[in-house]
């Protein structure tokens, strides 16, 4: 169970927010020591360590700043170029709090800036992020490996749950590793808005918050976010065995060597091939034996014989079958009339306060867990947003009375719980429909956030894809550190080309877990590319630590994987159904005023951005442009290839510039039969020399400063590339 948990008599266990305070506490009385030898000052607890040098400048003058010197020892002085004392400096701790705040001596009016520059020791799972909205945001931050935005205001650690954050006029942290980071605090003593840096640790920030069951990700087994296709999206309630064979055929040829893992099966319960799922014999492990005539073990067999993962959908809180009804009446909830209560998983809905029917719930699930073989479990009819769902319905008043123990407060955990153990530790349980709010954030590896992408035999909609948008949006905080987000699956048959490649910007840019649902046979060359170009997964977090409700029309995910210098790959949306061009500034990206040279992801277009250029990009209605944003450079470098969404060069396995030969050399990952083309920017004063390309086809494309390289192997192959310059 995760922390913050009171036990009480048998009808359940009920969840409190425990800030942790007392434990904080004793924790958190602040130290601090000043030496005015090099004005080094240094303040911190048992959890932080904070050390960095002051320094104030006015008028082009550094001042010297020392501890008091008129008697009064809770402050300080800032001592012109003069020898006066002419401001103060005091340290001010409170709980949590350590505010450092600087002012003048009474009536002066002299400018002058405050700074703090030094190190922080926290966590060492620690990273960078924002916690501090502004109103109107624009931007989503999203960020992979180590990366930095000159919009971090703070410091999280998903394991302990606990946040520094800091607060000053003009803040940059930059991450060192190993939960130590570089800062710089700036303020002017001349504004009282910007006379104070702030430190505060706030112990438990999405338990106290969001996540009441907050348990970090890392701690669950199976946490690998998982990559595979299911039927439901096409084949509905109507897939077969033989079905979901023949496209797992296909997919082992041409998603497979990119990574896809799992092949998922959905509505094979009795009773399954026909709508609506309150039919379905959900609870007994009955087989509908014309769609699955061998059964659901030796389909998991089969699906592992062609290389990939099985995994089963399942919707445990009802069932439609009146013949196990009546053999376990007293499972179900009943109405004071005697009748059964329904819902959208049965017409008879599972009562969880009866020790019996969890019993079986965990059982069914070890079952198909250890007995069939099945690894990966999407769960449905949870939801936190439906009261047609059980985590609503067992919260309802008109409920609680029917249960078979009214008291107990907690009937939905029972049931996650339950599940949870049946299947074991290690295999991947998706809460479908379920809540990062809820008890699935203890128990689940993913979370469904919205509805099905698709309704019952339709061609998915722009407006579904508009959901997948939305969804995600406002759920993004919680993504990699919580639960991972799920999106439904991805679909690009019936959209355009413009509309598909925006879900799957929505899908693969923040990492998402990531499923397919297309009829894959007879499946356009150009619409299979898609769904190879988001494989695989990208680890990515949010930067963001809070939810957002508005459509923000651009994703900055800031790339630090240390083949090469930290760059942007930033998505500009546009939701709208006509063209428009899509703006942002550089500060709401958080990045430097340097130029940029970008390579445009979906139409392989270079393009440059002059020093201090704002970035406003033409974008077609119902489309998105992904832009990698490369500082410009002096010498010939990489841009990106049309391998992954992500433009996270997943394909290079090594990558430098050799000075002393002029070159670009690199091993290139290449999957046997589909070609890789990269682009590289040649800055005015160079010209392409030679290139060698050893274990693959190369053909070459130069336009100006614009080369691109296309590698084919007729095998999985490691290629080494040597580009040659001269000037």
């Amino acid at each position: 169970m995760a922390v913050g948990t009171v036990s009480l008599s048998s009808a359940g266990v009920i969840r409190a927010f425990d800030s942790g305070q007392e434990r904080l506490d004793s924790k958190m009385k602040w130290t601090q020591s000043f030496s005015e030898d090099g004005s080094e000052l240094e303040i911190g607890n048992q959890i932080l360590k904070i050390k960095g040098r002051l320094s104030f400048l006015s008028s082009g003058e550094e001042w010297k700043i020392v501890k008091s010197r008129d008697g009064v020892s809770c402050r300080n002085a800032l001592i012109d170029t003069r020898g006066n004392v002419q401001g103060y400096w005091v340290l001010l701790p409170s709980g949590q709090k350590m505010e450092l705040m600087f002012y003048h001596r009474s009536a002066q009016n002299f400018s002058g800036e405050m700074r703090l520059e030094g190190y922080i020791e926290f966590y060492s799972d620690s990273y960078t992020c924002r916690t501090v909205p502004s109103i109107e945001e624009k931007v989503l931050n999203l960020g992979s490996g180590n990366a930095d935005s000159l919009t971090d205001d703070s410091v999280f650690s998903p394991e302990n749950d606990a946040l520094l954050q800091m607060k000053a006029a003009a803040l940059s942290l930059d991450t060192l590793g190993g939960g130590k980071f570089a800062f710089c605090m700036k303020g002017r003593i001349d504004s009282a808005s910007q006379a104070v840096f702030t430190f505060e640790l706030i112990n438990k920030y999405f338990t106290s918050r969001w996540v009441p069951y907050y348990r970090p990700l890392s701690k669950k087994g199976g946490h690998k976010v998982p990559t595979g296709w299911m039927s439901w999206n096409t084949y509905f309630d109507k897939a077969t065995a033989e079905d979901n064979l023949d496209e797992a055929k296909i997919g082992k040829k041409y998603l497979q060597p990119f990574g896809c893992e799992i092949w998922h099966i959905e509505s094979w319960q009795g009773n399954s091939d026909k709508l609506p799922v309150s039919d379905f014999y959900n609870m007994d492990l009955e087989v509908n034996e014309k769609q699955f005539p061998k059964g659901m073990k030796a389909l998991a067999e089969d699906i592992r014989a062609l290389g990939f993962k099985p995994g089963i959908w399942m919707a445990p809180f009802g069932t439609g079958s009146s013949d196990f009804y009546e053999a376990h009446k007293g499972w179900f909830l009943h109405r004071s009339d005697g009748t059964p209560v329904s819902c959208w998983n049965g017409r008879y809905t599972l009562d969880p306060t009866v020790p019996e029917a969890l019993n079986h719930i965990e059982k069914i699930f070890h079952t198909a867990s250890f007995e069939w073989g099945y690894e990966y479990f999407k769960v449905d009819g949870m939801s936190g947003r439906s009261e047609g769902y059980c985590a609503h319905l067992y919260e309802r008043e008109d409920i609680r009375s029917c249960f078979h123990n009214p008291s107990c407060p907690n009937p939905f955990e029972k049931c996650v719980q339950a599940i949870r153990h049946g299947i074991g530790e290690e295999k991947y349980f998706l809460a479908c429909q379920g809540h990062a709010t809820g008890p699935e954030a203890d128990y689940a590896n993913a979370s469904r956030l919205g509805a099905d992408i698709v309704s019952p035999n339709e061609p998915v909609k722009w407006g579904n894809v508009m959901n997948q948008g939305r969804c995600f949006l406002n759920q993004a905080f919680s993504h990699n550190i919580v639960m991972i987000c799920d999106p439904d699956t991805l679909l690009v048959r019936d959209l355009s080309i413009e509309e598909a490649r925006v879900s799957a910007t929505i899908v693969a840019l923040p990492g998402q877990l990531t499923f397919f649902g297309d009829k894959l046979s007879g499946l356009s060359g150009d619409r299979m590319k898609i769904l190879q170009q988001v494989l695989p997964v990208t680890d990515v977090r949010p930067k963001n630590l809070y939810p957002f409700f508005e459509m923000l029309p651009v994703w900055n995910l800031s790339i630090n994987n240390e083949k090469m210098e930290p760059y942007n790959v930033v998505a500009f949306f546009n939701w709208d159904d006509e063209q428009k061009t899509v703006s942002v500034t550089r500060s709401e990206l958080g990045i430097d005023s340097q130029a940029r040279v970008a390579l445009e992801f979906w139409t392989g277009e270079e393009m440059k951005f002059g020093e201090g250029e704002d970035f406003n990009v033409t974008v077609p209605g119902r489309g998105v442009r992904v832009l990698a944003l490369h500082r410009d450079r002096e010498v010939p470098f990489w841009i990106g290839s049309d391998r992954h969404v992500t433009v996270n060069a997943v394909e290079l396995s090594s990558y430098i510039w050799n000075e002393g030969a002029s070159s670009l050399e690199s091993t290139v990952h290449l999957i046997g039969g589909f070609p890789l083309t990269m682009h590289f920017h040649i800055p005015s004063g160079w010209s392409l020399g030679k290139v060698i390309c050893a274990d693959a086809e190369c053909s070459r494309e130069l336009d100006g400063g614009h080369l691109k390289l296309t590698l084919r192997s007729g095998r999985d192959a490691d290629a080494s590339l040597k580009i040659q310059f001269r000037r």
